[in-house]
């Protein structure tokens, strides 16, 4: 499972979070989601990054693994979150929101089915399982959006 836990991580955070920014701000404007999409792109991406480093050095891992880890964590969530704005700014907003919606999932039931496979276990158990967390993210996101929206929309 070594090549998949260089990925995995980065992948699954990207894709998520990505997600969630994506229903969370639809009512937004494209630049506001593309704005957060950067954002996120780089200083979580380097806050998660310099998190998994620190980890991975109080766990006494050799220096070469850390920095595998650390540069393939955050190449591999820069460039899934670049696709993501990528969707955004080519397509009209509602087809950017479906698209990106089926990317993701898409992308995260490969990677819980390879995952699976690994591990020797129900693959459809934990698709199932990470898109059911993946979703309910979505939906607080999108939600946190509207009570927002409703709370501030006298000012």
């Amino acid at each position: 499972m070594t090549h998949l836990t260089r990925f995995s991580f980065g992948t699954t955070s990207a894709i998520v979070t990505s997600l969630a920014f994506i229903v969370g701000l639809s009512g937004s404007s494209k630049i506001a989601i593309v704005v957060s999409l950067m954002v996120f792109a780089v200083a979580d991406n380097v806050s998660d990054s310099l998190g998994l480093h620190i980890f991975q050095e109080s766990d006494l891992k050799q220096p070469k693994v850390i920095s595998v880890s650390t540069f393939s964590n955050f190449f591999t969530r820069l460039s899934l979150v670049l696709i993501f704005v990528l969707l955004v700014v080519a397509l009209p907003m509602e087809y950017a929101v479906v698209s990106s919606l089926v990317y993701g999932i898409s992308l995260l039931s490969v990677l819980s089915f390879l995952i699976a496979k690994e591990r020797k276990s129900s693959p459809y158990k934990s698709i199932f399982a990470h898109i059911a967390v993946a979703v309910l993210v979505i939906i607080i996101s999108y939600f946190v959006r509207v009570w927002i929206t409703d709370l501030f929309s006298g000012l």
